[in-house]
């Protein structure tokens, strides 16, 4: 048995019990948000006679939230099957924990993935790559002349070959209420001194100073990762792997001690452990808090009236300062996730025609272009700054963001397409035990390093 499998099969077992009462996805045709796929075709077949056949895909864009990404799918599905004879894409909508910790991983220990499945370049889809359970797409890319129209395509590579594609990227950063930082006459925060400042004002005031959501550990360590590359470095996070860095460095542990702070000072919702993401949104909606940390596919969410509600044209973006004013700001820019395919797909003459058909309809200009407008999703392909500009025009919130991009000095993926699965796994259980009083900053450390070293000596 192969290590990857083995590591399959670990990963396995660490998904089922640590997600035990995670719903699961729809399992139907269509979305589980309702809304079926398109049955009309109106575009001419590219031959005039083929068997029907079927192509899985397996999509993370349910709920209300996602509901903009999902429509755009739905019309690329609609696109690829007017020009493939016979072709009828199968959505399988599943949500995005539950896909990546539990449906793929053990889909692909049993070797039997989706055709299309969304998924995280790194580690993920390399992992699987290893066990030829993935496909290598740079022959596609090479034929469609689409294969350095990519911002960057690093995370998807191993060993020259291309895996996978991301849809879009993204940065993340705090939305907060304009209204209240009129009102109160407060800037944006030039220091992170200056936002703890604003955190202790809105608290005084009777506010959550900051929104959170923490029943799933990443949304709390989209936080303590901007923190650790402001204490530590921004490129700390490379070097864990290999031992480089350590998870326990002074530097590393006055990170997690600066979020501990903000946990004991009563800077975010009480009870947060128990809430699902969906809702954090809604603290900030409601004006139960003023600021959220968050990605900037958050944006659309807020650029939706029936979403948003009396807040609707009212939420501001500004990036977490860093320490010292001058220093530069430091910000996740990530690439990491977006669709991959199947081998076994790939070795199937019609479906990689299929296949082909949907990389070219979804990896185009117009595309990157509407999931910026309608959705908030940074393209991941190569867009002339003007025609992003024209696009967000109108979206103040959307205007914010690019701007405040050019202000950026220094970009890191999210920790997670950096690290081995089980230490990502480690310091999600070592966060959360941090939020409910169970760890100390150095306990978090100490234990996540700990994992860290058994990966690296079993590699």
């Amino acid at each position: 048995m192969k290590k990857g499998l083995v590591l399959l099969t670990t990963l396995l077992f660490i998904a089922t019990t640590a997600l035990t009462g995670c719903g699961g996805g729809a399992k139907e045709s269509g979305s589980s948000n309702g809304t079926t796929t398109p049955e009309t075709k109106t575009e001419t077949k590219t031959e005039t006679s083929s068997e029907p056949f079927d192509l899985k895909l397996r999509h993370t864009q349910v709920g209300e939230s996602k509901k903009n990404r999902f429509n755009i799918l739905q019309d690329v599905v609609k696109k690829t099957e007017g020009e493939i004879a016979g072709l009828s894409v199968k959505l399988d909508g599943v949500e995005s924990e539950v896909n990546r910790k539990e449906k793929l991983r053990a889909e692909m220990t049993n070797g039997d993935p989706p055709d299309i499945f969304d998924a995280f370049g790194s580690p993920d889809v390399k992992l699987y790559a290893e066990n030829g359970l993935v496909a290598d797409i740079a022959p596609i890319l090479d034929e469609l002349g689409i294969k350095d129209d990519f911002l960057s395509h690093t995370q998807w590579e191993k060993d020259g070959k291309i895996y996978g594609l991301p849809v879009g990227a993204s940065i993340e950063g705090y939305f907060y209420n304009k209204e209240y930082f009129e009102k109160n006459k407060i800037e944006i925060p030039k220091t992170l001194a200056e936002l703890e400042a604003i955190a202790e004002k809105v608290k005084q005031d009777g506010k959550i100073p900051f929104a959170i959501a923490s029943k799933d550990a990443w949304v709390p360590l989209m936080t303590t990762n901007n923190l650790w590359t402001y204490y530590a470095g921004a490129d700390v996070t490379k070097g864990f792997a290999k031992g480089e860095t350590k998870w326990n460095d002074p530097k590393m542990i006055e990170a997690f001690a600066k979020h501990a702070d903000w946990l004991k000072k009563g800077y975010f919702k009480q009870g947060e452990l128990g809430l699902e993401y969906a809702t954090q949104r809604n603290q900030i909606i409601n004006e139960e808090a003023i600021m959220m940390y968050d990605g900037s596919w958050a944006t659309s969410v807020f650029a939706d009236k029936a979403q948003s509600g009396k807040m609707h044209g009212k939420v501001g973006f500004f990036m977490m300062p860093p320490l010292n004013a001058g220093d530069g700001y430091s910000i996740m820019f990530d690439s990491n996730n977006g669709y991959a395919f199947s081998q076994k797909a790939i070795d199937d003459p019609k479906k990689r025609e299929a296949i082909k058909a949907f990389i070219k309809n979804l990896y185009n200009e117009e595309m990157q272009l509407r999931g910026l407008k309608e959705d908030g999703v940074i393209p991941s392909m190569k867009v002339e700054q003007a025609k992003l500009n024209e696009t967000a025009k109108g979206n103040d919130l959307l205007e914010a963001i690019l701007a405040q991009m050019g202000e950026v000095k220094y970009t890191w993926p999210a920790f997670d397409a950096l690290v081995q699965a089980d230490v990502n796994t480690a310091l999600s259980q070592q966060i959360q035990k941090m939020i409910s009083g169970q760890a100390t900053p150095q306990q978090v450390g100490d234990e996540v390093q700990k994992v860290q070293d058994e990966a690296i000596a079993a590699e």
